[in-house]
């Protein structure tokens, strides 16, 4: 495997994983509606700003959030890059989904 697809497949883990949990998805789908600070993305889990710290990371690790500190506040906005890596791969398969679901 060459170099760029081994670091595609690693973003990718990285994208998966993140979005394997239900509250990172939650977070993002919030941020897709603007930037929030941290203790917005806890306050519907009823989360400690430590836990929703973690939880941020994860999504910065995997490219799909970027934060910044204002004063006291860590505000993250949503990076779309990475879910369209995520889409188009997914795409890929979009032929074989449609063929199997037509046979049932």
């Amino acid at each position: 495997m060459n170099r760029m697809v081994s670091q595609q497949a690693a973003s990718l883990d990285g994208v998966f994983h993140a979005l394997a949990d239900p509250t990172r998805r939650a977070m993002l789908r919030s941020l897709a509606d603007g930037e929030r600070n941290i203790g917005e993305l806890a306050a519907p889990h009823s989360m400690s700003f430590a836990a929703a710290s973690k939880h941020v990371r994860v999504l910065e690790a995997a490219g799909l959030v970027r934060r910044r500190i204002e004063g006291r506040a860590h505000v993250c906005r949503i990076e779309p890059a990475p879910l369209a890596m995520a889409d188009a791969w997914l795409k890929l398969y979009e032929a074989l989904w449609s063929e199997r679901r037509g046979a049932l």
